[in-house]
């Protein structure tokens, strides 16, 4: 083994040099890297939880960013901005959990979500505004009950992010029927 020597103020010490091994290096990393993912893994119900919850947030965005532009009263208005924010928010998060587990998310809206998107774009006014609030609450009513189940059933990374976002579903719950035209 040689030896090195290093300059500790006015003394030099001699320290023994150690081998570098790249298998070694190697094997820390691996080893690392096993462990994070391990951490980090999404069970089936995680993943179908992610699936359902992942369109829904992205329909929810763009039905709501629709109305934004097209809903003939103040209050849906309101409403469909509130929707934008929060679910966008909760959507990043959605994305950060679920590639920290290697979790897929789909790029884009199924084919079901697709059509509720097109059919909601055909309308105007009051029968917009009616039938965005009902898509709405439908939406919610379903993902509410998700968030409630992937609280108590998720792995621990899925299951906080539920557990802290089912109050959030909720509040929704709550604006969206008070905001539905009569």
């Amino acid at each position: 083994m040689s030896a090195r020597f290093y300059f500790t103020g006015a003394l030099f010490m001699k320290v023994p040099a150690i081998p570098f091994s790249s298998s070694l290096l190697a094997l820390a990393i691996t080893a690392s890297g096993n462990a994070l993912a391990q951490q980090h893994t999404a069970s089936d119900t995680d993943k179908a939880f992610v699936a359902k919850v992942s369109q829904g947030g992205r329909y929810e965005v763009e039905a709501s960013k629709l109305a934004v532009q097209k809903a003939s009263t103040q209050n849906v208005k309101d409403a469909a901005n509130s929707e934008v924010h929060d679910h966008e928010l909760v959507n990043k998060k959605l994305k950060t959990i679920s590639a920290a587990a290697h979790v897929s998310i789909a790029p884009a809206l199924n084919p079901d979500f697709t059509q509720k998107l097109d059919h909601l774009k055909t309308l105007s006014g009051e029968e917009f505004d009616k039938g965005y609030m009902e898509e709405m609450a439908a939406i919610h009513d379903k993902d509410e009950k998700l968030f409630a189940q992937e609280a108590v059933d998720g792995s621990d990374d899925y299951k906080s992010f539920a557990a802290e976002t089912d109050p959030i579903v909720k509040r929704h719950i709550g604006a969206i029927h008070g905001a539905e035209p009569q």
